[in-house]
């Protein structure tokens, strides 16, 4: 007596588990270059945002600074969106206009 416990057999919801264990879509968090915001907050935003080491956060710094956007870490979309948000929050706060945004990791 055998039972074939494939992917292929449908859950409650009417979708296959195959589908249902599909990996989540990533998204890359990205760092806007502007003319106000100084290096030493965005390396700080990398450090406790974004939990980068010190050498980490001075590269991303300086991608962002030379070619005007740098990745800051690719992340589940629920997670991408907090850490926008905490970027945003902190720039407002600190009164600097940098800008972080998502994307979606082909």
């Amino acid at each position: 007596m055998s039972q074939d416990y494939g992917t292929d057999v449908e859950s409650r919801s009417g979708v296959t588990l195959e589908e249902e264990l599909k990996e989540p879509a990533m998204y890359r968090v990205l760092l806007h270059n502007d003319d106000y915001t100084t290096m030493d907050f965005v390396v700080k935003i990398l450090e406790e945002v974004f939990h980068k080491s010190r050498q980490e956060s001075v590269t991303i710094m300086m991608a962002v600074h030379e070619k005007g956007m740098g990745v800051c870490g690719v992340y589940p979309k629920e997670i991408a969106e907090f850490r926008v948000k905490q970027v945003a929050e902190r720039a407002r706060l600190a009164g600097y206009p940098l800008r972080c945004t998502m994307e979606r990791d082909e």
